[in-house]
């Protein structure tokens, strides 16, 4: 078995099929293992977990099958979403049986739509325990680097940073961050490699796979399928400038991400406007997989969605929103200065949100941020803590406008001053009331995760109003794209007419999303990669290989049974 790809999918593949006995070889383009995993928060949306189990948290799996009905719909075949559910504390069992990874419950980060039916305001979402990479050795240096560090390099969880978000507004914030200082210190002195979120899942991933002695091929890059007689038997690849043929017996599993990173392809099928400067995906997500399927005629979907996310285009590198959208005394306003969405809908909505606006002709990209003095004293934003000022480079480079009235905000991004002033003064009356009459926002509870609970009557509306006032600048970033090859519940790729494309697998976002064009709570990537990677080895290991005698396969340094 030849797996493409050292991220979640990838990685989880490798793992089941070597547990099954399969010779595996796993091939990364880059010099890195994790992928956008590594570079992630880490949740795990899978239903029916032992970690929920554990937080008494549990419940039936047919309410996540009708949630999964309920948002997702007929966008995605009800086999596939009832094959990810029935099977996803099982793989999550497995990973617990053959890797150092731990998951925990995130207290009540809700389902993004917990108002749906099967929906849960608890959440159904699980994050890795911090745990010792030392075992890991050198190979650790190979860790894909960071999206963004922690505060002073501490490890903090998800459940840490909504209570850090809050700075000094409640008693959890500093406390927390005295929790993850002292976890620091700690660390240190027993000469302890902690890791967290993302990181932690691809460090566990890779260490169960170096026990299972499966090697990875580092800066190996997808060139194209080998296909004969209509069947996937190997890959061709470039490895020290040189194309080798790696030749796989019972088939071959793509899990190399999806194409964020290629501007080419984007131009070609998202929404635009759009750019890899505002994409948090890793940098070697170029979509080789996909077009690699696409040449041997697999079916492909939902390439025009993406795992979208309001994003700030930070010099150097984008910020994708979480907490800031939420937060109150904050509002987005399109090119016209009118907010025309809940600021605080789950991210992959939000940006939806702004496309429509450009598909009817009103300019919602760029959006910007309306915030005032308070808002910044209070709460933690883009990595900045309260009070602190937004640098001098984010000003220079357009990200950032100051003034000291609201007029004079318009003028700087150049929206209508009346029109931004009835809009603010509109807001700041649904503040009072708690009741945002235009677009429902503080009612869900999944807008209530990271809003302020000290604010009343409605916890993320508060008033804008106390000068100066700031606008940043907001783009349609993502943490990468959902469209790619069709498979099915056996994580099988198959061909335009439907047929099964045999040799072929995919996970992971090289695969068109099993979440289809909405998301169902945080890690509702993660989640799906490690489960139809895990399926994808499983069907492979029953598959009948290719021919009867030992097909070869070139490694770097020779040909090999």
């Amino acid at each position: 078995m030849v797996v493409v790809g050292a991220g979640a999918a990838g990685m989880s593949a490798a793992l089941a099929a070597a547990d099954r006995g399969l010779d595996t070889i796993l091939l990364e383009k880059s010099r890195w293992f994790g992928g956008s995993t590594a570079r992630s928060g880490g949740g795990v949306w899978i239903p029916g977990n032992y970690a929920l189990k554990s937080a008494g948290q549990d419940d039936a799996l047919e309410n996540s099958k009708l949630y999964l009905d309920s948002i997702v719909g007929d966008v995605v075949p009800k086999v596939r979403r009832d094959t990810y559910v029935d099977r996803g504390a099982e793989v999550m069992d497995f990973i617990k049986a053959r890797t150092p990874v731990r998951f925990t419950w995130v207290p009540d980060y809700a389902d993004y739509h917990p108002e749906q039916p099967g929906g849960r305001p608890a959440g159904r979402t699980v994050e890795p325990v911090p745990l010792d990479a030392s075992s890991l050795g050198a190979e650790l240096e190979r860790l894909h680097p960071p999206y963004t560090k922690a505060p002073a390099n501490m490890i903090v969880t998800q459940a840490d940073f909504r209570k850090i978000s809050l700075g000094m507004r409640t008693v959890r914030g500093p406390l927390t961050m005295v929790k993850v200082t002292v976890r620091r210190i700690i660390a240190g002195l027993l000469r302890r490699r902690m890791y967290a979120m993302g990181n932690a899942i691809a460090i566990g991933l890779r260490k169960g796979l170096v026990d299972a002695r499966v090697p990875v091929h580092y800066e190996t890059e997808l060139r194209d399928l080998v296909v004969e007689g209509g069947r996937v038997v190997g890959v061709r690849v470039l490895r020290d400038g040189v194309e080798q043929v790696v030749r796989a017996r019972r088939g071959v599993v793509l899990g190399s991400g999806g194409f964020e990173r290629s501007a080419e392809l984007r131009e070609r099928f998202l929404p635009q406007p759009t750019s890899v400067e505002w994409t948090t995906g890793s940098q070697n997500n170029t979509g080789a997989g996909l077009v690699a399927g696409m040449a041997a005629g697999a079916r492909t979907d939902l390439l025009d969605d993406g795992w979208w996310g309001p994003t700030i285009p930070l010099p150097g590198r984008p910020w994708f929103c979480l907490a800031e959208r939420n937060l109150p005394g904050s509002i987005i306003v399109n090119q016209a200065g009118e907010r025309y969405m809940n600021e605080a809908l789950p991210y992959v909505e939000a940006v939806h949100e702004m496309y429509r606006g450009e598909q009817t002709g009103v300019a919602h990209v760029p959006s910007w941020m309306v915030i005032d003095q308070r808002y910044r004293n209070r709460y933690v934003f883009a990595g900045l803590m309260p009070r602190q000022p937004f640098p001098g480079k984010w000003f220079k480079e357009g990200v950032v406008k100051k003034a000291d009235t609201l007029a004079g905000l318009a003028d700087e991004i150049g929206v209508p001053a009346d029109t931004l002033a009835r809009t603010v003064e509109r807001f700041n009356g649904f503040a009072a009331t708690g009741v945002d009459a235009d677009f429902h926002r503080g009612e869900s509870a999944y807008d209530k995760y990271y809003s302020d609970p000290t604010v009343k009557p409605n916890p993320s509306l508060h008033r804008i109003d106390e000068g100066p006032f700031y606008a940043v600048k907001i783009v349609p970033g993502d943490l990468g794209t959902k469209g790619g090859l069709v498979t099915d519940e056996r994580a099988r790729v198959l061909r335009e007419d439907g047929t099964v494309l045999e040799g072929l697998y995919a996970a992971g976002n090289v695969s068109s999303a099993v979440m289809g064009n909405t998301y169902p709570g945080p890690g509702g990537t993660i989640g799906p990669a490690l489960v139809f990677g895990y399926l994808a080895a499983e069907d492979l290991a029953a598959a009948r290989p290719a021919d009867q005698q030992h097909a070869t396969r070139q490694t770097p340094e020779k040909e090999t049974a």
